[in-house]
């Protein structure tokens, strides 16, 4: 299997450190987002979204969208879990998981795909209005991301997981969307500490 890998964007890097969580090694095969590589012919043929990564298996079987491609690894090799264990433990992690993409994640790419002047020709028309107005809602759902890790030390509770890795890689991803973590989020700031600590940080 190889994985079509775009480099610093949050959903490439997701597939990575969970990768190397879990351990594993997967030959990278390394697309040039700003050589537009991923609208190439070869490119969208293997993912008509354009969007990386992508995996490819042995057998020519393509699979798109992170959170997919980590699952299949989870399958695969299921220690140590990274989607939780058990139903309510699994459910955890999902409800995690999916407040921090449909919230954050979403906010910071509006504020990067709109506000940075390298994604005029990725984002057009950029609106510039729309970036300010998601750089506030992200200030808004960090206050609410560092409430809840008063009480926990990951997300979903004691264990590190996908969850854990989306707003890693997210929060990674706020400076050049140009949104400054406020210093005073002191609870956030310990999960990030900690989680950047992890030598999987550093895929």
């Amino acid at each position: 299997m190889r994985l079509f890998d775009g480099g610093r964007v949050p959903n490439a890097r997701r597939v990575r450190v969970f990768l190397a969580e879990k351990g594993m090694s997967v030959p990278l095969v390394p697309v040039d987002l700003g050589k537009m590589e991923h609208k190439s012919a070869e490119f969208t043929q293997r993912n008509p979204f354009q969007r990386v990564p992508v995996l490819e298996l042995d057998d020519g079987t393509v699979l798109t969208e992170s959170v997919a491609i980590c699952r299949y690894f989870e399958e695969i090799q299921p220690e140590r879990p990274l989607f939780g264990t058990g139903a309510l433990g699994r459910a955890r992690v999902e409800m995690w998981n999916r407040r921090i993409e449909l919230e954050l994640y979403s906010q910071g790419q509006a504020a990067f795909r709109h506000g940075h002047p390298g994604m005029a020709n990725h984002e057009v028309p950029q609106i510039a209005q729309w970036a300010e107005v998601n750089r506030g809602r992200a200030l808004e759902t960090l206050r609410l991301l560092n409430d809840h890790l008063a009480g926990h030390r990951y997300f979903a509770g004691d264990e590190y997981s996908i969850a854990d890795i989306t707003a890693l890689v997210t929060i990674d991803f706020l400076k050049p969307a140009r949104i400054a973590v406020p210093a005073d989020l002191a609870h956030l700031a310990r999960w990030h500490a900690e989680c950047s600590a992890r030598p999987s940080a550093q895929a």
